[in-house]
């Protein structure tokens, strides 16, 4: 039987493609007015937050597999239009997917050493708990997405884990 642990991670990854996918079907609902609106989170707006997403989302699989360009701004924007940015996001999803899948529990007792954005020091760290604080950081701003909806619209998707859960369970998800 698989371990918990890799199971976990697993799940994780495709819990995250669903939701980012869920929040992308809202976020089309708006006008652009709204989608770029300066609605007081860190990174301003609904199109300011998914962009972030976006960037981290890049940073950290660099961190994890060495490929691809990391943003060098963590509040760059990457796409300035809502349908190029989800096609990007469907992507990173995808890949994201596909490494978490691809690891074993072996790996995942790993470590890897990556330099911050910020920072020029290198910093090694065991792969899990990076891989844990990365999908609570997907969570953390998906949140602030979810409630920029809901002040815009009065309305947001169901994004709970358990949702996701029950909705796999029977193939729906």
């Amino acid at each position: 039987m698989q371990g918990l642990f890799k199971q976990h991670f697993d799940t994780f990854a495709r819990y995250n493609a669903w939701a980012n996918a869920r929040l992308f079907d809202a976020a089309a609902l708006l006008g652009d007015a709204d989608y770029r609106a300066d609605r007081g989170a860190f990174f301003k707006s609904v199109h300011g937050t998914l962009n972030h997403l976006l960037v981290t989302d890049r940073v950290w699989m660099f961190r994890f597999t060495g490929e691809g360009e990391p943003p060098e701004r963590l509040d760059a924007i990457l796409f300035e239009q809502l349908e190029p940015l989800r096609d990007a996001r469907e992507a990173e999803d995808a890949r994201i997917v596909r490494y978490i899948t691809g690891l074993d529990e072996t790996s995942m007792e790993g470590s890897i050493t990556y330099r911050r954005v910020s920072t020029p020091e290198a910093i090694t760290q065991p792969l899990a708990p990076a891989l844990a604080h990365w999908f609570n950081h997907q969570t953390h701003h998906r949140g602030q997405v979810h409630g920029l909806l809901t002040g815009l619209t009065g309305r947001a998707p169901e994004l709970d884990l358990l949702f996701y859960q029950r909705l796999a369970e029977r193939g729906l998800a």
